[in-house]
C-alpha cells in the first residue's frame, strides 16, 4: 500500500509561517480495483461535505444527550492532572502470592493460565472479592434498588458519579476498563460515558525507595550506577507506574518509568473475577452483551501496557513509520539497554501539553495530528490507541510530540480498504454499498438483513450532503428512525472505531477551544 504523502512533498515545518496543512492534501491509499477515493470526488464536493457535516454536528448538539456524547468524543471531560487529588486511594493486591505454589503468572494475556493460577489460590481470591465488595457494596445495593423501583433512568447520573469514584479505588484493571468503556456509546448511556471520561488514571505515588529497588532488580544494578541523576520523587504517578526525570552518565536527559509493585497480581485476579461473573451472566438471555468476549478483547491489549519492552518497541516502530512523511511529529527515543518489563527509559522531551498551549501554530499542529492519525488508520495500520490530551505535546521548536505507546492496536487491511471504499461510496451516494461497508467494518454482523436500513441511510446522507446542510433535517424524526434501527439490528461500535473517534475528536476539541 502506498504511503500517504502531501501532494507537494513533505509538509512545511510546523514552526514556519506556512498556512495549515489541509487534510485534503493527502494522497488517499489505493483501494481494490485500482481506483482511489480521490478519483471519486472533487475538492469542491469534499469541502461541501465537510461544511455540511460541521453544520450537522452543530445542530445535533442542540440535543443535550448528543451534546454530552460529542463532548466526550472530543476528550472535553478528560482529567489531565499529573497526580491524584488528596482523597484518592487505590487498593492493590501486594501479598496474595502463596510461597508454596510455584506457577508464575503469564506476562501476556492468557485467560487459561490466569485461571490455573488463581484456581489454586482460593483464599487470595476470596480476600480480593471481600475487598471489592466492601468498596462497591453500597453502589451495587443502590443499583439493585433502582432496578426494583423502576428509577434506573432517574438516578443515572448519580450512579455514574458513584461508579467513577469506586472504579478509581478498585485499581488499574477497573480504571483502564472504565476508560475503555467511556468511548463506547453502544454499551453506555451518554451520562455514564460523561462520568467515566472523568476517570483520573493518576493515583498517589508509591515509595521511591521501592521504585529504586525495582530498577535494581530489573536492570541488575543500583540506580546510581546506571543514571547520573534521578529526581528524588516522581514527577507524575499513574495506576500502572510512576515517572522520574533523570540524566544518563553520558549527559542525555531521560524520563524513567517504573511499574508499580503488585500490578500484575491485582490485574489478573480482577480479570479472573470479572470473567467468572461474565460466564455466570451468559445464563440470562436478557443480558445481550457478551461480557467475557468484551473483556478478553480489551484485556489482550491492556496486558501489552504491562510490558515496557513492548512499549519501547512500539515507539520505535511508530517513529520509523512517521519519519519520512511527517518530520513535524517527534517520538521519544527508547534506550533499549536501559529498558525491561517493568522499567522504561526514554529521551526526555521538553514542551507543553497541546491542549493547554497558546502558541500561534497550535492550529497547524492539530492539523498535523489529524494527518498523523489518518496515516495510521489508512496506511500503516499501527494505531496509537491512547489519544489522551496529555499524550500530545508541543515542543519548544514547534513540533508535535506523541507520548505513551503502551496501548496500540493493529488495523488490518480489510478495515483500511473498507474505510477508503466507504468514503468513496458516501461521496457517490452509493447507499447499498455503504450498508455492505458497515458489515466489512464490523458495525453489523454478517448475515443480517440489510434492506430495511437503506431508506433511512439514504435519508440521513442525502440531507447531510445537500447544499442546504443540516437546516433541513428534522432531527426528532431522524432520531426516531435511527433509534428504531438500533433496536431492530445488532449494531455495535467496533473498538478500533471508538479509538479513531476519540483521537480525531480530541484534536478537533483542541482546535475548537
Amino acid at each position: 500500500m502506498k504511503s500517504l504523502r502531501c501532494q507537494s512533498g513533505s509538509a512545511a515545518p510546523a514552526h514556519s509561517n506556512s498556512s495549515r496543512v489541509p487534510v485534503g492534501a493527502l494522497k488517499p491509499a489505493r483501494i481494490r480495483g485500482g481506483n482511489t477515493a480521490c478519483q471519486a470526488a472533487t475538492k469542491t464536493s469534499v469541502a461541501q461535505m465537510s461544511a455540511s457535516m460541521r453544520e450537522m454536528r452543530s445542530s445535533m448538539e442542540e440535543n443535550e444527550q448528543l451534546k454530552v456524547l460529542m463532548a466526550g468524543f472530543r476528550g472535553s471531560n478528560l482529567d489531565e492532572s499529573d497526580f491524584a487529588s488528596d482523597d484518592v486511594r487505590m487498593r492493590l493486591v501486594t501479598d496474595l502470592q502463596d510461597s508454596g505454589l510455584t506457577e508464575a503468572l503469564p506476562l501476556s494475556y492468557d485467560p487459561d493460565a490466569i485461571n490455573r493460577y488463581w484456581d489454586t489460590r482460593p483464599t487470595a481470591v476470596i480476600t480480593r472479592i471481600t475487598q471489592l465488595m466492601l468498596i462497591a457494596g453500597t453502589f451495587i445495593s443502590g443499583l439493585v434498588s433502582d432496578v426494583i423501583a423502576g428509577k434506573l433512568k432517574d438516578h443515572e447520573v448519580k450512579r455514574a458519579i458513584e461508579l467513577r469514584n469506586i472504579v478509581t479505588s478498585l485499581g488499574p484493571a477497573y480504571i483502564k476498563l472504565g476508560q475503555a468503556l467511556s468511548i463506547r456509546p453502544d454499551l453506555l448511556s451518554p451520562a455514564a460515558m460523561n462520568e467515566l471520561q472523568k476517570l483520573c488514571d493518576k493515583v498517589p505515588s508509591f515509595d521511591s525507595a521501592v521504585a529504586m529497588q525495582v530498577i535494581n532488580d530489573e536492570l541488575g544494578a543500583p540506580w546510581y550506577e546506571i543514571y547520573a541523576d534521578l529526581t528524588p520523587e516522581p514527577i507524575a504517578a499513574a495506576s500502572l507506574g510512576q515517572v522520574y526525570r533523570g540524566r544518563l552518565k553520558t549527559g542525555e536527559e531521560v524520563a524513567v518509568k517504573v511499574q508499580r509493585p503488585g500490578v500484575l497480581e491485582t490485574v489478573t485476579v480482577d480479570l479472573y473475577i470479572i470473567r467468572k461473573i461474565g460466564h455466570f451472566l451468559r445464563q440470562f438471555p436478557q443480558v445481550t452483551t457478551d461480557v467475557v468476549a468484551l473483556l478478553d478483547e480489551w484485556a489482550a491489549r491492556f496486558f501489552d501496557e504491562l510490558d515496557y519492552v513492548k512499549e519501547g518497541q512500539n515507539a520505535e516502530i511508530f517513529a520509523a513509520q512517521m519519519a519520512a512523511d511527517l518530520p513535524q511529529v517527534v517520538v521519544p527515543r527508547t534506550y533499549s539497554e536501559l529498558t525491561s518489563k517493568r522499567v522504561l527509559t526514554v529521551t526526555w522531551l521538553d514542551g507543553e501539553k497541546l491542549s493547554q498551549s497558546k502558541a500561534d501554530n497550535v492550529g497547524d499542529l492539530v492539523n498535523i495530528g489529524v494527518i498523523c492519525y489518518l496515516k495510521q488508520l489508512l496506511d500503516t495500520g499501527f494505531f496509537h490507541a491512547d489519544p489522551h490530551p496529555g499524550n500530545l505535546i508541543r515542543t519548544p521548536d514547534g513540533r508535535l510530540a506523541i507520548l505513551d505507546f503502551g496501548l496500540m492496536t493493529q488495523v488490518d487491511d480489510e478495515i483500511k480498504f473498507g474505510m477508503i471504499e466507504a468514503i468513496s461510496h458516501l461521496i457517490h451516494r452509493d447507499y447499498e454499498a455503504i450498508v455492505q461497508d458497515f458489515v466489512t467494518l464490523q458495525f453489523i454482523p454478517p448475515g443480517t438483513d440489510l434492506q430495511p436500513i437503506l431508506p433511512v441511510l439514504a435519508k440521513v446522507f442525502d440531507q447531510a450532503l445537500e447544499g442546504g446542510g443540516a437546516k433541513n433535517i428534522n432531527f426528532q424524526e431522524l432520531a426516531a428512525d435511527l433509534a428504531q434501527i438500533t433496536f431492530d439490528y445488532p449494531f455495535r461500535i467496533p473498538p478500533y472505531f471508538a479509538l479513531i473517534i476519540r483521537a480525531i475528536g480530541v484534536l478537533e476539541g483542541r482546535l475548537r477551544s
